[in-house]
């Protein structure tokens, strides 16, 4: 019964196995639920990409092969409130709407039932030909099947098999793009299969006015020095690496390169990026953006940075969808699973028997409370080097620690 369940914590998977089976014998009286599609001769599609920045961000080639496939299509797209101004930016759809729920953030404190079913009800009138959910969860994909459409795709690792019309195998291998891409291919095939190793290499298309606005805030951003944006927040606890270590890449990039810093998060991060900005001697240049913008001119913001370093989070994906130079250090998470899409890229990270786990949810219970050896063991040197790297345009020459490569399964 657990097998097929591609899920770390016991309980959890137990539980979603049970509720698994009960889907499983409840299945054939879910076809009732099935609303025939409207009569026009246009295709209508929901994608639903609910969960966070980086998910959204690694969906867009995906999202790209549905409109090459479908271009006359309506297509929509169904996202969490805090990422409805980044889908904005994505060309090929036609309507953005969002819902929040509490299994989709941290801290639980978004939406409700009653806002979930008003969600299904509005969707379920637009009578929707074919769903398409790119997030493996059984919760997600119960409300696909409440929207009703005929044709209903996406994973079954984490439950839900049951009420999918459409499904592939999820390959725990392959990028999280890649997988994304390979359902769109098999939903909607094109006249020859999409090969393994065709990379659809997708940017985000930011406006002028967000590009000229972003100047603002990076005063003599046209000065001929180096831009070196920080975002040292990893977001959770285990994906946390050592502040006093980015302000230590932070003092040679300034001091033997010339560099200013930046420092970018949201309004939480204001404690993380303290010890940065308390480690820095003062003569090296900062611009403190922490908590000053919302994530359109956040993008802008990174579109102007000559190398972006980040620990494993959303702004490292935001950072290499508009073209900037990142470094990027992960610990427990896998880099071939989740790394940032674009060719002037580095992977920061140690080798370890435990890592990478991907156990990022629910750590193991070694690594809970303090910054776990995967992140230890990263040193300044390797980030500071693979920065000097990206500065001075040798893409083509991969960090010392860089383990990875594009994808390509």
């Amino acid at each position: 019964m657990l097998t097929h369940l591609r899920i770390h914590d016991f309980r959890e998977r137990l539980i979603v196995g049970i509720l698994d089976l009960l889907l499983n014998l409840t299945a054939p009286f879910l076809k009732f639920l099935t609303i025939a599609p409207d009569s026009g001769d246009q295709q209508r599609i929901l994608l639903l990409r609910l969960e966070r920045i980086g998910d959204l961000l690694m969906t867009l080639e995906a999202i790209a092969l549905v409109r090459s496939r479908a271009p006359e299509a309506r297509i929509d797209l169904a996202v969490g409130s805090w990422n409805c101004s980044l889908a904005k930016l994505i060309p090929y759809i036609n309507h953005i709407d969002h819902i929040d729920m509490s299994w989709l953030t941290r801290n639980g404190s978004h939406g409700n039932l009653r806002e979930l079913w008003t969600c299904i009800r509005r969707w379920r009138a637009t009578r929707y030909d074919l769903t398409i959910n790119f997030e493996a969860d059984v919760r997600s994909n119960l409300v696909m099947a409440l929207i009703g459409a005929p044709e209903r795709a996406g994973f079954d690792i984490k439950g839900g098999g049951a009420l999918l019309t459409k499904r592939i195998v999820h390959n725990a291998e392959a990028h999280t793009s890649r997988n994304a891409i390979r359902l769109v291919d098999h939903v909607l095939p094109g006249r020859a299969p999409l090969g393994d190793d065709e990379k659809l290499t997708v940017r985000l298309q930011l406006p002028p006015d967000v590009v000229q606005h972003s100047t603002m805030h990076l005063p003599g951003i046209r000065d001929n020095v180096p831009w070196v944006g920080i975002h040292a927040s990893g977001g959770r606890e285990i994906k946390q690496w050592d502040p006093l270590r980015f302000a230590e890449v932070g003092t040679r990039l300034a001091r033997e390169h010339g560099a200013v810093l930046v420092l970018t998060g949201s309004t939480s991060d204001r404690l993380i990026v303290e010890q940065v900005k308390t480690a820095l001697p003062p003569d090296v240049p900062v611009v403190d953006l922490v908590g000053q913008m919302q994530l359109v001119d956040l993008a802008g913001v990174l579109s102007q940075l000559q190398v972006f370093l980040s620990a494993d989070t959303g702004p490292m994906h935001l950072a290499a969808a508009v073209g900037t130079p990142v470094v990027a250090i992960f610990g427990p998470a896998d880099p071939k699973n989740y790394r940032p899409l674009g060719p002037n890229v580095r992977i920061i990270r140690i080798d370890l028997p435990c890592s990478p786990c991907n156990q990022i949810r629910r750590p193991p219970c070694g690594c809970r409370g303090y910054i776990p050896d995967c992140l230890v063991g990263v040193e300044a040197d390797g980030v500071f080097d693979a920065a000097v790297d990206l500065l001075h345009g040798r893409s083509d020459r991969n960090a010392t620690l860089d383990i990875t490569k594009r994808f390509s399964t």
